[in-house]
């Protein structure tokens, strides 16, 4: 049996309560893994109001995050005692996921615990790291121009792992944000500057002075047309969610004149070899000594509480959720 977090959902109303599934309860899937960790995102947060465009099956165990050892596995590529972690691959949305002593899951899209990070790293590291390294790279492979990178949210879980990593790449990073007593939070990542996030909130011009050789978005809406509006010639914005809108009203003028690209990241269906070079960069790059910093280890029962707060704003870095307690 299974000690779970569930999200019900009746009508417009949703309840999130303490359950005990039988693994046959727990869903498909190659690979029955001990879950040790899962992580808080903002997506998770959504999950447990009930949110519709995530949650999209009642009832449901919310966790887009999954880190610990396989238990049983029908596949032969791993064998029980496997540290393994899975992000995204619809785990607390389309399926059940990591808020639970146990989860089923499907083999092809397994990582194994890289051993330099481990198994509560991993959980840190999570969705919002996966996603930012993924930006990152999506960036480089477009061979951005010389020149500062601003990352929006950069206090959250994903944009401060994205300072970090574009910080230890070489890049001058801008860190936009509205907790301006972060400041050595920040600066600790890598952060040269901090941009307050109001400068973007504003509606713009099509086209505005250059600043930006490329930047990191998990705003959206007036944001994300801004800092399209703003970025250089041959620059690039990589998008990585909708905290400020799913609306973007802009204009093609930044694309033809500028040759500036909207890169569209989505680490939910990342193929194998995407997550293997994912993790393959956070192993090299990321700084163990600033994810520890930048990490809250909290319990399966404080997150409820936690969610509340990461939809106010009211946290920063990575939240790792330790399952069994």
């Amino acid at each position: 049996m299974a000690r779970a977090l569930q999200v019900t959902r009746t009508g417009e109303q949703a309840t999130a309560a303490f359950v005990e599934l039988d693994d046959a309860e727990l869903g498909d899937g190659e690979v029955l893994l001990d879950v040790a960790y899962s992580s808080l995102n903002y997506k998770d947060a959504l999950a447990l109001r009930g949110d519709r465009g995530v949650a999209r099956i009642s009832p449901l165990v919310p966790g887009i995050d999954v880190v610990g050892t396989v238990a049983e596995s029908s596949d032969g590529r791993w064998t029980p005692g496997d540290e393994v972690v899975l992000t995204g691959a619809g785990l607390g949305e389309t399926r059940n996921g990591g808020y639970a002593t146990r989860a089923r899951v499907d083999a092809e899209l397994l990582v194994r615990v890289p051993p330099a990070i481990g198994m509560r790293r991993a959980a840190a590291i999570g969705t919002a790291g996966f996603t930012a390294a993924q930006a990152v790279l999506a960036l480089e492979h477009h061979d951005i121009p010389d020149g500062d990178v601003v990352v929006t949210g950069a206090t959250g879980g994903l944009g401060s792992i994205a300072v970090a990593l574009l910080a230890t790449s070489g890049r001058r990073v801008i860190a936009a944000t509205g907790h301006p007593g972060d400041r050595g939070y920040l600066q600790r990542l890598g952060a040269s500057e901090l941009l307050d996030r109001a400068e973007l909130q504003a509606p713009g011009r099509p086209l505005q002075a250059s600043r930006w050789a490329g930047a990191v978005d998990v705003a959206g809406g007036v944001t994300l047309a801004n800092l399209l509006a703003q970025t250089r010639h041959g620059g690039a914005v990589a998008s990585c969610g909708l905290v400020e809108s799913a609306e973007l009203a802009t204009t093609v003028m930044p694309f033809i004149l500028r040759g500036v690209a909207l890169l569209g990241i989505n680490s939910v269906e990342a193929p194998l070899v995407t997550r293997d070079r994912v993790w393959d960069r956070l192993e090299r790059d990321l700084d163990l000594g600033l994810l520890d910093s930048s990490t809250t280890r909290i319990g399966l029962s404080e997150v409820a509480a936690y969610s509340t707060r990461i939809l106010a704003g009211d946290t920063r870095g990575r939240i790792v959720v330790d399952v069994a307690h």
